[in-house]
């Protein structure tokens, strides 16, 4: 892979600048900023992927038989890294990022036909139903059964963790459907529509001040067979490469390199007794630190962008490595922005969303978000499987 961009990619840049400051409007990039989630507010993201779904560009990955911009990797690159350092709406989450590709390979044509269009337009928001209390980064101790009855089949038990499941219209979980052989053996993954009857949602207020997690609930929920991805029993084969997509099958260099420069902002600025933190040795050390493990998780990225354009996936290895060293940035983030307020670090504002709020100069707001954005953080080596289990995924991998 050539590092240099060529003038047909520089151009391409350039027309993404242009439209990213043209349509990505300051409301937008201010409900972003103010966004102590990892995903956006869904009014928020359905508002910018309703303007970047008008250009085509909603999903940047898909192939154009899919209604993608069939775009080459590095386009597809260049256009997440300028996204991400403008600011936008992080829409692209579990419905295109993650259960679209499962789809694309793994779903039967009539799947492709109904839910991959309803994905792109925004009509359908996914939540995911992997963990269930007791089974979290041990996924295949899973205990949400689905006993098959004739066209259907009939699912129980209770999903933990699922992100904008309350504003979710559907949800791709494991069930477990035979508890002979090996436990990965007897689990099959399902599309679930979450307005069918025996479904109900209990909120779960997260560290931050936000409501983004839920627990579902299935009571006796007839799921039609037809809505059954894969054969019966290959729903660990699926899961696992679903999980590629999540841990490091996107790129995050733009959104760290955006988080870094809100740092040096908030840093730059004088505190109330004169002192600017970027000027402590040891702050600025450790600002510097951060910067490097920015520039190598870069160069994690293309690598693995090589073995994809060589024909492959991202790999288990990568994507636990990038996931651990990406949780590590942000979290180095969230604690030195933390570091900066002092005791200003308790003051806490209970209202959510932060955008709601009377608008006020872009630093105070950046104090003011900086607390719930550390909090938050802490989830960033949790969800998406503990960094812990990723050190055994890559331990195992290459000691095998």
């Amino acid at each position: 892979m050539d590092l240099l961009l060529t003038q047909e990619e520089i151009a391409f840049r350039d027309e993404v600048r242009a439209f990213l400051e043209a349509e990505l409007d300051h409301d937008l990039r201010r409900a972003e900023r103010l966004n102590p989630s990892f995903v956006a507010y869904p009014e928020v993201g359905r508002k910018w992927q309703a303007k970047v779904a008008k250009k085509g560009w909603a999903a940047p990955a898909w192939p154009k038989e899919h209604g993608g911009p069939g775009w080459t990797l590095a386009q597809r690159y260049i256009f997440d890294q300028e996204c991400e350092r403008a600011g936008e709406p992080n829409f692209r989450g579990a419905s295109i990022k993650m259960i679209a590709p499962v789809l694309m390979r793994y779903g039967t044509e009539e799947q492709k036909r109904f839910y991959l269009p309803r994905i792109l337009s925004g009509e359908d928001l996914w939540a995911q139903g992997y963990s269930e209390p007791g089974s979290g980064s041990d996924l295949a101790s899973l205990k949400t059964k689905a006993m098959r009855d004739g066209d259907h089949y009939v699912v129980n038990g209770s999903k933990i963790w699922s992100t904008l499941a309350h504003h979710s219209t559907r949800m791709f979980a494991l069930v477990r459907t035979s508890d002979t052989g090996k436990k990965q053996e007897g689990i099959t993954f399902l599309l679930i529509d979450l307005s069918l009857p025996g479904i109900s949602i209990r909120p779960i207020r997260s560290i931050c001040g936000t409501h983004e997690f839920n627990q579902v609930f299935f009571d006796d929920v007839r799921v039609p067979v037809a809505d059954r991805v894969g054969e019966e029993g290959q729903g660990w084969e699926i899961a696992k490469y679903l999980l590629e997509f999540e841990r490091g099958g996107s790129f995050a260099g733009g959104a760290l390199r955006a988080l870094h420069s809100r740092l040096l902002k908030l840093a730059s600025e004088p505190l109330p007794d004169g002192r600017r933190m970027i000027d402590d040795p040891v702050f600025a050390v450790r600002f510097a630190e951060i910067a490097t493990d920015i520039d190598a998780n870069d160069m994690l990225e293309l690598t693995a962008m090589s073995k994809v354009q060589a024909g492959g996936n991202p790999g288990s290895v990568p994507s636990s490595t990038m996931k651990i060293l990406r949780s590590r940035i942000r979290q180095a983030i969230a604690e030195l922005a933390a570091s900066i307020l002092g005791r200003d670090a308790l003051r806490w504002e209970e209202h959510r969303p932060l955008h709601e709020l009377p608008e006020e100069p872009e630093i105070e707001e950046e104090r003011k978000v900086a607390s719930a954005l550390y909090f938050n953080s802490r989830s960033q080596s949790i969800f998406g499987g503990s960094n812990e289990i990723q050190l055994e995924i890559i331990a195992r991998t290459l000691l095998r």
